[in-house]
Parts: structure tokens; C-alpha cells; sequence
């Protein structure tokens, strides 16, 4: 059977860490389906660019589609300068690649301008919700109407945890069409590893705590907390060697620099930019927690393949967080943005570590071939 994906969460080669997550379910569904990839790229009319996929994603035949997207004043119309923009492309791509099916993910403006197209060109379609798509959009009203009025044109749309499930339809979309899905890990990839020999490879000192951060620089993520926790275990004597290391990019990169320099813990904080998967497990196997103090958030893969290396999460108590992370032999969660509650929990994971091997017991439930056995049931009844 044919299927064809659309987002515009989907990699590229300047960009190969977009929609990682998505690629990956797609790599795992393509023993079951043959697929195509239309990634959509959010433009202004002036830009012209270009995009090249990923080696690896060259199978999937990615075609890369610039949209014309409004910010700030367009949530009432990007989803349908969206569907303006798929329109022709997807009616070609069918005369040559017969889809019995749309994937589509994150829910405004993708999976609205899908939902404009569906009685048109006569497709079925699956929505995935993927998570700030849901946290922030549906505080949004114009965006909150047409999310109520288009989505439930889906036949039916996967959350990535029950938190988010249970929003949607608390907002009103039918609980029917609901489908918790939990992302998989690969386990080839993130599993348990020397811990010293990984931080000679990587630069990092071979004695004292390592936390970890790995995602986007950007305020949902909240990574200043963490900065600010780091400094007052800093001042901690037995926690003065603490290394901060914080894998990831966005706007909030110089601030959080500025910020380390007042606070006087520059010479811990390691800025280490945006990394590949195997160079992030690396990373997780040389340090002693991750933490991730988001304000919001769904199920984030970065917490379960920090499980599948044996390394305790201290983590915002949000959204689907607590779904995973169900028992104090896995870190600690706290409160959303309280610095004392944040400081406090990294302070008793780093002096009383989790036993690891219990930790990685608790991922292997978590695996991208039970991931995909639910995807292909779901799409496989979305199309009879």
C-alpha cells in the first residue's frame, strides 16, 4: 500500500535534526508501505531557496515545497495558503504515485490545509499532534476554531502521549478519533556505554557530575532555569566541579551565555551546538542526569532514549512527562518553572544516582517496532 507523508517536520540537509522523530517512524513504516515524502518549507514571497534531503532519507523520495506562510497575523489563513500550495503538487503526485492515504504532522497549519483538501481530492488522511502544536495553539482562538472545525476531518489523529489526547478532546474534538502513540527508541543507538571512556572522547572531565541538556534554545524549553540551577549547585562544595553541557541551538543561545557569564559559572557551562543522534548518546552516556525543565511539552524522545542509556531524567512535572516517568528510580520530576524545586532535585539525583540497570529495563517497552505495528493498524483502517 501507498502512503504519502506531508509536514513540514521533516529533515533536510541543512537542517537534519526537523522532525527527526517523523523520518524515523517513516524508515520503520517503510517495510509495510511505500512511501513519498512532501515536506513543506514555510516561506515569506520573497525567498527563494532550495532544499537537498538527507542520505539517509533519499530512499523516501522527499520533495521539499515552499508555502507561503503570514506570521504573527496569519492564523486564520496560513492553513489554507497551505493547501493552496499543496493543491497541485499532491494531484501530481498521485497520477504517478497512487497514495491510499495522507500522514500528516502537527495539527496547525499542516494538518488544517490537509483537511481543506480532503473532500476535494477525495483522500483519507492521519493527524499527529505532536505536542506545542496542541499546548500553544489551542490557547490561540482563531487557531483554536479552525483546529475544531478541520481536524475532525481526520479519520483519525495520534497524540504522542494521553496528555495531549485528553486536551483535544477536553477542547472538543471527538474521543473516537484519538490515538496515543508513544515515539520509539533505537536501541542500537542509545544504550548503556563507558561512561569515562566517553568523556575522554568528548573533552569532558573525567572526574565530578555532568548534567545534560539536549533541545532547542527556545523559551518552551525554558533553559535559563537550568542555567540558574547549575550556579547554585556551583556554590555547593562537594557539586563544585558541575559541568553543565547543553547540546542544542536557537535565540535564547547568547543570553544563556551572558547569563552563565554574570552568574561566574562560564567555565562550566559547555556549549556544545546541534548534534547527531550517535554523537547524543554519546553525550548521554558520559553524563549523570538530563535535565529538562520545558515549560511545555508531550512525550519528548529525548527522556526515553536517555532511559535506554541508564540516565536518570530530572524533568518539569508537564504534559505527558509523567506518563513515562512514573517512578522515583527513573530521576526526579518537579515543579514547572521553580528554580528551587529544579536545583533540589538535580541535587539529590547527582549525590544519590539511580541504579541504571533498572532504568534501562523501564525502556525497553519503549520500541519503534511496537510504535510502528500501531501506526500500520491505524492507517491501514483510516484507508478501509
Amino acid at each position: 500500500m501507498k502512503l504519502l507523508f506531508v509536514s513540514n517536520l521533516f529533515p533536510d540537509e541543512a537542517q537534519p535534526w526537523r522532525g527527526l522523530d517523523n523520518s524515523t517512524l517513516l524508515h520503520h513504516l517503510a517495510d509495510h508501505w511505500e512511501i513519498r515524502v512532501l515536506a513543506i518549507r514555510s516561506t515569506l514571497p520573497w525567498q527563494r531557496l532550495t532544499w537537498r534531503p538527507r542520505t539517509a532519507d533519499a530512499a523516501l523520495q522527499p520533495r521539499y515545497l515552499p508555502s507561503l506562510y503570514v506570521p504573527k497575523f496569519g492564523s486564520r489563513w496560513n492553513h489554507r495558503l497551505m493547501a493552496g500550495a499543496l493543491r497541485t503538487p499532491m494531484r501530481e503526485i498521485r497520477r504517478e504515485f497512487a497514495f491510499d492515504v495522507v500522514l500528516g504532522s502537527w495539527i496547525f497549519p499542516d494538518c488544517c490545509a490537509l483537511a481543506e483538501l480532503s473532500p476535494e481530492l477525495a483522500f483519507p488522511f492521519v493527524a499527529i499532534a505532536q505536542g506545542s502544536d496542541v499546548h500553544q495553539y489551542l490557547r490561540v482562538p482563531a487557531r483554536r476554531r479552525i483546529i475544531l472545525d478541520r481536524l475532525p476531518r481526520a479519520r483519525a489523529i495520534v497524540t504522542r502521549s494521553g496528555e495531549l489526547a485528553r486536551l483535544l478532546i477536553e477542547a472538543g474534538l471527538p474521543a473516537e478519533r484519538t490515538r496515543p502513540i508513544y515515539n520509539g527508541i533505537d536501541f542500537a543507538c542509545f544504550k548503556p556505554g563507558d561512561s569515562l571512556a566517553a568523556r575522554r572522547e568528548l573533552g569532558l572531565p573525567e572526574n565530578g557530575r555532568v548534567i545534560l541538556f539536549v533541545g532547542n534554545f527556545y523559551d518552551i524549553k525554558n533553559p535559563g532555569l537550568l542555567v540558574e540551577a547549575h550556579a547554585r549547585l556551583c556554590a555547593d562544595p562537594d557539586l563544585s566541579d558541575c559541568r553543565l553541557v547543553l547540546i542544542g541551538g536557537g535565540p535564547l543561545a547568547d543570553a544563556l551565555q551572558q547569563n552563565a557569564a554574570h552568574l561566574g559559572t562560564s567555565d562550566r557551562v559547555v556549549f556544545v551546538g546541534r548534534k547527531d543522534a550517535p554523537a547524543v548518546a554519546r553525550y548521554m552516556q558520559a553524563a549523570d542526569v538530563l535535565a529538562l525543565p520545558s515549560r511545555n511539552e508531550g512525550v519528548p524522545n529525548v527522556i526515553l532514549e536517555a532511559f535506554a542509556c541508564g540516565l536518570p531524567v530530572v524533568a518539569s512535572r508537564i504534559g505527558g512527562i509523567p506518563e513515562v516517568h512514573n517512578a522515583a528510580e527513573l530521576g526526579r520530576l518537579f515543579a514547572e518553572g521553580n528554580l528551587d524545586a529544579l536545583t533540589e532535585a538535580l541535587r539529590s539525583v547527582l549525590q544519590t544516582p539511580p541504579a541504571r540497570d533498572r532504568i534501562c529495563a523501564h525502556a525497553q517497552q519503549f520500541s519503534w517496532e511496537r510504535t510502528t505495528t500501531a501506526y500500520d493498524k491505524l492507517l491501514r483502517q483510516a484507508v478501509s
